[in-house]
C-alpha cells in the first residue's frame, strides 16, 4: 500500500523509517528541509510540498495520508489543508496526541466530505523504530481494515499491539488515560527514589535498589528498566533542570474524571506535580525529566547558571534510542527544529518565577 507522512519529527521520522522497512511505499513531507533530507538518506521517499506528497499517494478514493505534527492549531491547520486536497474515499490519520473530543469532530467535519478519519494514539517513543509502536485506533472498521498492512508493520508483531478501540475518537481517548496512568507511574518512582536518597544514614545505593527491583519485584517495569540503566551509568541529573513539561493528555484525563464521577487522585497528583516542576526545582522533578528524555527522546531543559535553562534538543528521527539515555544529555549532538515549546510537548504554560 501507499501512504502519506506528514511530520517527520522523532516519532513521524521513525514511523516512515519502520514502514518502509516494512515493505509500505511511504511519502514523507514536513516543513523543514532538512526533516526530509535526513528520511530520504535513511532511504524513504520525501516530498517537498503538500502537492507533491497527494500527487505520490496514488487515485482519489484509495489515498491514505497519516498526520504526526503536535496537537491543536497545528494538527486542525494539516488537517484542513487536506480536507481541501483529498476525495471522497480518502483517508485522513491523526498519530498524535489530540484531545479525543477534537477527534470526534474532525471525523464529523471530513464525513460531509466523504473523508474517513482515524485517530490513531500511538505509544513507543524513540524505541518504536526498533521495538514497534503501540496503537490504539478509532474509525470506522471499513477505514482501519484498509491501513491494517500499515498498522501490522508499525506494531511489534503483526498480531499484537495495535487495535481498533471503537468508532472516531476512541482510539486517542484510550491513548489520554494511558498518558494520564504514565504520568501516575513516573511521578511514584520518583518520590520513592527521592525519599530513598534523603535517607543519608543508610547510605543507599539508588543503582543496587533499581536493579535489584527489576527482578521478581511486583513493581518491575520498563521504566524501571530504564532508570537502573541510568543509574547504572552514573547518570545523577545534576545537569538536568527540573523542569518537566505536560503535554495535556494528563489534564484531560483528570478533566474527563470530574465529567464522569470517576476518581482519579494518583493521576491528579502526578499531572499537579508536573505544575509544580514547571516553578521549583527538585530531585524528583530532575528524575522525571531524565525518565521523560529516557523512554521518548524528549527534548528536556539543562541547569546551565542559577537564574539560566538550556534546551537539549529532541532525538532525531533514525537516532539510536540509547542516545536519549540520561547518561548521553550532555553529549547530545542533534540539531533541533522548531522552537522550544514544541520539543518540550508544552501545552503553553511557560516556567513561574518570583513574585509571578
Amino acid at each position: 500500500m501507499k501512504l502519506g507522512m506528514i511530520g517527520l519529527g522523532k516519532m513521524g521520522g521513525n514511523m516512515v523509517l519502520r514502514l518502509t522497512q516494512g515493505g509500505i511505499e511511504v511519502t514523507g513531507y514536513d516543513r523543514s528541509e532538512e526533516s526530509v533530507a535526513q528520511i530520504e538518506r535513511q532511504g524513504a521517499r520525501g516530498a517537498r510540498s503538500m502537492d507533491d506528497l497527494i500527487a505520490a499517494l496514488g487515485e482519489p478514493g484509495s489515498r491514505a495520508v497519516w498526520v504526526m505534527v503536535p496537537a491543536g492549531k497545528i494538527t486542525q491547520s494539516v488537517i484542513d489543508n487536506l480536507a481541501q486536497r483529498l476525495a471522497p474515499g480518502d483517508i485522513v490519520i491523526d498519530g498524535g496526541n489530540s484531545n479525543y473530543k477534537d477527534s470526534i469532530r474532525r471525523a464529523e467535519d471530513l464525513a460531509k466530505g466523504g473523508i474517513h478519519f482515524v485517530d490513531v494514539g500511538t505509544s513507543g517513543g524513540v524505541w518504536g523504530l526498533k521495538e514497534g509502536y503501540a496503537m490504539m485506533i478509532g474509525g470506522a472498521e471499513e477505514a482501519v481494515e484498509r491501513l491494517r498492512p500499515a498498522f501490522e508493520a508499525l506494531a511489534p508483531a503483526a498480531d499484537r499491539g495495535w487495535g481498533r478501540m471503537g468508532p472516531a475518537g476512541s482510539g486517542h481517548y484510550v491513548k489520554m488515560v494511558h498518558n494520564g496512568i504514565e504520568y501516575g507511574m513516573m511521578q511514584a518512582y520518583a518520590e520513592g527514589f527521592e525519599l530513598m536518597k534523603a535517607h543519608q544514614d543508610f547510605n543507599l545505593d539508588m543503582a543496587q535498589i533499581a536493579e535489584l527491583w527489576r527482578h521478581g519485584s511486583v513493581v518491575r517495569s520498563w521504566l524501571l528498566d530504564l532508570t537502573a540503566e541510568a543509574l547504572q551509568n552514573k547518570a545523577e541529573f545534576e545537569k538536568l533542570s527540573d523542569y518537566v513539561a505536560d503535554s495535556g493528555e494528563g489534564r484531560w484525563t483528570i478533566i474527563d474524571s470530574i465529567e464522569l464521577g470517576v476518581p482519579t487522585p494518583v493521576i491528579t497528583l502526578a499531572t499537579q506535580m508536573r505544575f509544580r516542576s514547571q516553578q521549583e526545582v527538585s530531585y524528583a522533578g530532575q528524575m522525571l525529566s531524565a525518565m521523560r528524555r529516557a523512554f521518548g527522546g524528549h527534548a528536556v531543559k539543562t541547569i546551565e547558571t542559577p537564574r539560566q535553562e538550556g534546551l537539549v534538543p529532541e532525538v532525531a528521527p533514525g537516532d539510536h534510542p540509547k542516545v536519549a539515555a540520561p547518561e548521553n544529555i550532555g553529549h547530545t549532538a542533534s540539531a533541533g527544529e522548531g522552537s522550544a515549546a514544541e520539543q518540550l510537548g508544552e501545552t503553553g504554560q511557560q516556567r513561574v518565577k518570583g513574585d509571578a
